[in-house]
């Protein structure tokens, strides 16, 4: 066991030296065979991402398992307690926790919401992470990992230390929003900004329990926003030269920039407004739901909302649980023909 730790710190800090990394209270009694993951469907895996680990791995990238231990991980001031695995491939070194289920929408309820946050609206967001989280893990049952650390499927820090979260967590143990019998594809987001959006504009397809509807999220500080980004800036982060002008060409069917063109002396390209804004950053353009003009070397944009804008706003359901509502009721609302039953219903 010794010899299996040491020789993880040392990979870990050799390359990545400038990472604090502390490992405490690892017991012989809770070791895992490292042979192969596993396949539980009671655990979570998560790869971490950060400014330390921020790869994922290829699809066809082979792994190496060097170590799995049970114990706690400190990486860059965040703890992670459960499993740790440590795999090695062609692009460096990936960090793999594995969890408990419940222990993992606690850390992501803790994350995702904030101090002032209404208990029933915890207790929403405590049934959609499980949901979401399960879907993956159906879908991913022998993987390396199910899900990533961050908004590409959930914001993961590490371990919960809010009483407030963990009473929500506990209160709504086991539950899930499904469909026909399946977890529910729980899209979520920050702020809708005044309707939420459809999936098929987001992400290709649509589902009969995510449908448009009101969520202004005016608790939000970014219910309305501006942000003043230099062409420039745009021109490199699209990798398009000679940039002149950039225009919304349509809209979805809620309102929202759906396509734009970008405009260079060479010619004109188009290019979807959820992709413009990926390649922008999702802090840096909260929401395709805006207005925009370029005045010289400048584009002004000028929107409300945060996020994809699909499924249940988080300030709206705030708003809801601070005037009454139950998280029952904000779950109907935002899921409309989803069922609220135990996960045991649906095979695990």
């Amino acid at each position: 066991m010794a010899n299996g730790i040491g020789r993880m710190v040392k990979i870990l800090l050799k390359t990545f030296a400038a990472v604090l990394i502390v490992l405490v209270s690892f017991s012989s009694a809770l070791a895992y065979k490292a042979d192969k993951p596993s396949v539980s469907l009671e655990n979570v895996k998560i790869l971490v991402l950060d400014q330390n680990f921020k790869t994922i791995p290829g699809k066809e990238e082979r792994l190496k398992l060097l170590d799995r231990q049970a114990g706690d991980l400190i990486v860059g001031f965040t703890d992670y307690r459960g499993v740790i695995e440590i795999w090695r491939g062609k692009r460096g070194l990936y960090l793999v926790n594995e969890l408990p289920l419940e222990d993992y929408v606690e850390g992501v309820v803790k994350a995702e919401t904030a101090e002032e946050w209404a208990e029933e609206a915890l207790k929403a967001q405590a049934v959609i992470v499980r949901t979401y989280v399960l879907k993956h893990m159906l879908q991913r049952r022998e993987g390396r990992y199910h899900v990533t650390s961050t908004v590409l499927h959930q914001v993961y820090r590490g371990l919960n230390s809010d009483p407030k979260v963990t009473k929500a967590v506990r209160e709504t143990v086991g539950e899930v929003l499904t469909y026909e019998g399946k977890p529910i594809m729980a899209f979520y987001h920050s702020t809708g900004g005044g309707r939420t959006e459809v999936p098929e504009e987001v992400f290709g397809r649509g589902y009969p329990y995510l449908q448009s509807v009101e969520a202004s999220g005016k608790l939000s500080p970014l219910t309305v926003w501006a942000r003043r980004i230099p062409v420039e800036d745009i021109s490199k982060a699209t990798d398009t030269e000679n940039l002149t002008d950039i225009k919304i060409i349509s809209h979805t069917s809620t309102g929202r920039a759906k396509e734009l063109a970008l405009i260079s002396n060479p010619g004109e390209v188009k290019l979807k407004a959820a992709d413009f804004r990926k390649m922008l950053g999702w802090r840096r353009l909260p929401s395709t739901n805006f207005t925009l003009k370029v005045e010289g070397n400048y584009a002004l944009f000028e929107g409300s909302g945060y996020g994809h804008g699909v499924g249940l706003c988080q300030w709206t359901a705030l708003e809801m649980a601070r005037e009454g509502m139950g998280y029952k009721e904000i779950l109907s609302y935002f899921y409309p023909g989803a069922l609220l039953e135990p996960h045991e219903n649906i095979g695990f």
